[in-house]
């Protein structure tokens, strides 16, 4: 099993930007993370960060034949991309949208995600654990799928 997390814009700041809402830890330690959670799936991981919506696109479409599954936190990209959207359904790839914070809880504008229409599940608000239950999920999903065919 094959699987891509994407990581929007600001990512990388991961322990320096407001850590009060994303946690202290780096974006390095994320990795780290997501790696130790593929390792108890089972999945070979790939990990993409890009400050640039059309990357981010591209990314997605390259993604098609090659992975099974994504894991996308687009982050303030959640609110106002459709391109992203329109790659997620193009590829129709299995996607899970995944926050570190809740954005239902915070300002109105983080209420809007136009990527969730595209996805079979979204995981927010439990920080580093939020992309270890949509990895969760996710494998999951394809191993339930795999089966029945």
């Amino acid at each position: 099993m094959k699987l891509l997390v994407l990581n929007g814009p600001n990512l990388n700041l991961l322990g320096l930007r407001e850590p009060d809402i994303y946690g202290k830890r780096s974006y390095a330690d994320l990795e780290r993370f997501l790696r130790d959670c593929a390792g108890e799936i089972g999945a070979e991981l790939e990990v993409f960060q890009s400050n640039h919506e059309g990357v981010l696109v591209d990314k997605i479409q390259a993604a098609y034949g090659v992975f099974d599954g994504i894991v996308i936190n687009p982050a303030a990209y959640t609110h106002t991309s459709v391109a992203l959207l329109d790659a997620v359904k193009g590829v129709g790839i299995p996607t899970v949208e995944v926050h570190l914070s809740d954005p239902d809880t915070r300002e109105d504008f983080r209420h809007i995600s136009y990527v969730r229409l595209a996805c079979l599940k979204t995981v927010k608000g439990l920080g580093f654990e939020s992309y270890r239950q949509a990895l969760l999920f996710l494998a999951a999903y394809l191993r339930e799928r795999e089966n029945k065919a």
